[in-house]
C-alpha cells in the first residue's frame, strides 16, 4: 500500500476518534444538538458539526477552544481518548 494512502487513512481515523469523543462530551454537557451547543458558545455551526463527523482538519486552536468549553486541555482530551481505546482493544472479540 502506498505510504501517502497510508497516512490519510490514519489522518482520517485520528479525526474520527476526535470528534465521537467530541460528540460525547456534548451529550454529557446534556446537548442533544450540535447546532444548539455551537451556537451558546458562539462557535461557528458547520465548522464544529465538521469537526464532530471527522471530517474537519481540526487546528490546535480550534480543538483548544471547544476543550476549554468542558475544562480539558489538550492532553486530557488526548489521554482520554487513549484510555477509551486502550478499553475497546481489550473488549474485542478474541482478545485476551
Amino acid at each position: 500500500m502506498n505510504s501517502t494512502v497510508e497516512e490519510k487513512d490514519h489522518l482520517n481515523g485520528t479525526l474520527e476518534l476526535i470528534g465521537k469523543k467530541l460528540l460525547d462530551l456534548r451529550k454529557k454537557k446534556g446537548y442533544s444538538s450540535h447546532a444548539e451547543f455551537a451556537s451558546d458558545f458562539g462557535l461557528p455551526r458547520i465548522q464544529y458539526w465538521r469537526m464532530e463527523k471527522g471530517k474537519a482538519n481540526v487546528t490546535l486552536k480550534s480543538l483548544g477552544k471547544v476543550l476549554h468549553i468542558h475544562g480539558l486541555t489538550l492532553e486530557e482530551f488526548f489521554m482520554q481518548i487513549r484510555k477509551e481505546r486502550k478499553k475497546e482493544t481489550r473488549m474485542e472479540p478474541g482478545r485476551n
